[in-house]
């Protein structure tokens, strides 16, 4: 395998920034003369199996005309972490076995957005309202009832389960109930991929012969789901299920030799799924958890100027993955330098 590779010729670090069509035909036969010209071999030959989990690489996290966008506390946040992690993909074609990009999804109607609440006056929370088990309680918020018809819920299972869901985020020291603006809708432009990471994905599955798997998260109606490995809360206030956990994938991931996260948000989705990923790897064999790489130079936490600023949580969350034994690096350093890899040079480095 070659370390280092250069940046192929279409790819502008400018391009992270907006939105475009990816010209697959084009892309497609750059992709195989590039593999040729730096003998890339299919992955399905690789020796160290290396997984990329790209968390939420969506538009609506990732553009500032976007609905959610994570600028960080510098306001730049997703948009330098993008240009990286595209620039990761690119350098480390050949060491990257499979990509795993997770898309949150949502509707109008779900827990963690405006539509669902209605208080005594019949108006809506607005975008990043907290409600906790209190203002649950005390009927601050309640559920709207005109969703229950096309939801198919009772509405006093609805009301009893707000109460449930979030005495049990309290309970089990999760974040409180956010209201979120509205984001990632199904089928949306925010809701697609940012272009140029796209882009980059889709060269990477031409170069190497791997199709990227596809993790689709949040779509349930009563539960935030924040991690791509599971929802924040399981049952509702009867006991059913209302979300489960991804055993699946967590499985799948654990007989890669390194596991690679990156994404938006810091504070929440990555964070979320890396203790989701911790917790499961110690589940199989402790000694999984040092297969884990978190690329601390691409992903930002949630800031909301004057209203919510995450980074001391998230950077909290992160000393405490390192604690339990994943390991903080950087895109931007050469990757065999924080791999066990060996990887000969391109004629250009």
């Amino acid at each position: 395998m070659l370390a280092n590779l250069p940046l192929p010729p279409h790819y502008q670090p400018e391009s992270v920034e907006r939105i475009f069509r990816v010209p697959y035909e084009q892309r497609a036969a750059e992709a195989e003369r590039w593999a040729a010209e730096y003998n890339l071999r299919p992955a399905v030959e690789d020796k160290f199996r290396v997984a990329l989990i790209a968390v939420d690489v969506q538009n609506t996290f990732c553009l500032p005309d976007f609905e959610l966008y994570v600028g960080g506390r510098s306001g730049r946040g997703a948009l330098d972490d993008n240009r990286r992690l595209v620039e990761f993909v690119y350098r480390n074609l050949g060491v990257i076995t499979q990509i795993y990009p997770t898309l949150d999804t949502h509707q109008a109607a779900q827990i963690f957005h405006a539509l669902f609440f209605v208080n005594a006056k019949g108006e809506h929370p607005g975008p990043m309202t907290t409600i906790t088990a209190a203002d649950i309680e005390n009927g601050v918020w309640r559920f709207n009832k005109d969703l229950a018809p096309s939801l198919g819920l009772d509405p006093a299972y609805a009301q009893a389960h707000l109460g449930h869901y979030t005495r049990t985020l309290a309970e089990t020291g999760r974040y409180d109930l956010t209201v979120w603006p509205y984001h990632a809708m199904l089928g949306s432009i925010g809701h697609a991929l940012v272009p140029a990471f796209e882009e980059a994905m889709f060269f990477h599955s031409v170069a190497r012969r791997s199709q990227p798997s596809f993790q689709v998260k949040g779509d349930e109606t009563l539960t935030e789901h924040y991690s791509a490995l599971g929802p924040e809360v399981l049952t509702g206030p009867d006991g059913a299920p209302i979300g489960a956990p991804n055993t699946k994938l967590i499985h799948e991931l654990s007989r890669f030799d390194a596991v690679i996260v990156a994404g938006e948000a810091k504070s929440h989705c990555v964070a979320w799924t890396i203790q989701h990923l911790l917790d499961g790897f110690v589940g199989i064999d402790h000694k999984l958890v040092r297969n884990i790489y978190l690329l601390e130079d691409c992903t930002s936490p949630v800031v909301v100027p004057g209203v919510v600023d995450y980074t001391d949580a998230a950077d909290a969350a992160f000393a405490r993955f390192a604690k339990a034994g994943a390991h903080l690096v950087k895109a931007t350093d050469r990757i065999d330098r924080w791999l066990p890899v060996e990887l000969a040079e391109w004629e250009g480095a």
